[in-house]
């Protein structure tokens, strides 16, 4: 199994007066939810049913958000840590400083050292863009024989 990935021609987003290079997005194959995971791991020869395996990743979520409000950080084993981290407004001193200066809490996920010859051990294809794909299945519905992937700037159509 590859990994599929499209390139498309872009401006540098830290400094736009760069000239515009190639760059590679991934194109993922679909999403998967917790059912369809579930799924997943009891086909591999789990002693726990579909319907078990879901509950437990059902769980799994609903009790996560509860630790994380309550301060913890999660390590999840060989998968990697969850916790929050915020975001917040400065204050010109500590004093001034109260809980409605923070204005977000994101969730960050760091993988563990399983996951860190991920680069290593992925094997790359190289796939038409969506807008490429679309395309050519637009022109193969029209009857056509060619398709334009070009933008009005005499560039390729990227995602």
């Amino acid at each position: 199994m590859a990994i599929d990935y499209s390139i498309a021609k872009m401006r540098n987003p830290i400094n736009e007066n760069d000239p515009m290079k190639w760059y590679a997005f991934l194109q993922y194959r679909g999403t998967l939810d917790i059912k369809e995971i579930a799924e997943h791991i009891a086909s591999h020869g789990c002693v726990y049913d579909k319907a078990d395996i879901q509950a437990i990743l059902t769980k799994l979520v609903d009790c996560s958000k509860e630790l994380m409000l309550e301060g913890y950080r999660l390590k999840l084993g060989d998968l990697g840590k969850m916790f929050l981290t915020c975001s917040s407004v400065g204050a010109s001193t500590s004093e001034n400083f109260t809980s409605e200066n923070i204005r977000s809490l994101n969730v960050k996920f760091q993988s563990s050292d399983e996951f860190e010859d991920l680069l290593r051990k992925a094997v790359f294809n190289n796939v038409a863009s969506r807008k490429g794909q679309e395309a050519v299945k637009a022109a193969e519905k029209a009857g056509e024989t060619t398709v334009n992937l070009r933008d009005g700037n005499d560039n390729l159509s990227g995602d």
